[in-house]
């Protein structure tokens, strides 16, 4: 029971690393594949080992602790398999029920949390939104929030959205990706959105296909019948840089049309009407 648990939090803490902040680390803290501190189980209706089903199951309120961090369902559920020797290994753990994964650096709501051990992938799902709160940033999707351990890449399907103070990004999916930063511990760096992209500043509402966020500089670079709104004036072209930090857009203009023979780019600008 305790290498069941062992797992389960690390994958599910992992997700915690997803948001949307150039000082957002995975903390060594949260490192839960090696060492060997204790793990707690508790479950009001108690743990039942299912030998002929070869699964361990916590119902009841479960909960799972490992330091800092705790898994909170309304059931837990570990698959094991037997190898040569009389050795288990487990492939697949489940989270059901008001999933919650509290951590120091955020907590993630979700309906279901599967993780696929053999894969290194975590699934979480189900409600009406899927959610990652951080203490700067918030992350939602309707689909669902994916973790990809060995990728180091975290996704989020449906209706997704990062959030931080008056700046938003949005698409249909976003994919964050990690790399290790100083001390070892993985730090964001990239964040690519894809389909009905919307990246929304104080000033600004920019439009795309794509778009591709560097964590680092804070620029956002759109691409894909790109429209850019400010104060009732809109700009057109085929690609984009938006600086989430200084609000400053700049617009680039498409390859030359062949059959209009121009590659300009197109706005139309509505000043405001002065006050009598």
């Amino acid at each position: 029971m305790t290498h069941m648990t062992r797992t389960l939090i690390f994958v599910l803490a992992a997700a915690i690393g997803i948001a949307v902040s150039p000082s957002t680390t995975i903390a060594q803290s949260l490192n839960f594949g090696s060492g060997d501190a204790p793990i707690e189980v508790f479950a009001d209706n108690g743990i039942e080992w299912q030998q002929d089903r070869l699964v361990f199951v916590a119902r009841g309120n479960a909960r799972a602790v490992r330091g800092p961090v705790t898994v909170f369902a309304d059931e837990l559920r570990a698959y094991y398999r037997e190898n040569s020797g009389g050795n288990t290994d487990i492939w697949r753990l489940d989270a059901i029920g008001k999933v919650r994964i509290k951590s120091p650096d955020g907590t993630a709501y979700g309906e279901q949390g599967v993780y696929n051990v053999d894969d290194g992938i975590l699934v979480l799902s189900g409600g009406k939104q899927v959610k990652l709160v951080t203490p700067t940033d918030l992350i939602t999707a309707d689909r669902q929030l994916e973790y990809w351990e060995k990728r180091q890449m975290a996704v989020a399907r449906g209706n997704a959205m990062a959030k931080r103070e008056d700046k938003q990004l949005r698409a249909k999916v976003l994919a964050a990706y990690f790399k290790p930063g100083k001390g070892g511990a993985n730090q964001l760096h990239r964040v690519e959105a894809f389909d009905d992209v919307k990246v929304v500043t104080k000033q600004d509402t920019a439009i795309s296909e794509r778009a591709i966020y560097n964590v680092e500089s804070g620029i956002a670079t759109l691409s894909g019948k790109v429209k850019i709104l400010r104060a009732g004036s809109t700009l057109n072209g085929c690609s984009a840089e938006v600086n989430l930090n200084t609000g400053v857009s700049r617009l680039h203009s498409c390859k030359m049309d062949a059959n209009s023979g121009t590659n300009r780019v197109r706005g139309v600008l509505r000043p405001r009407k002065r006050k009598k």
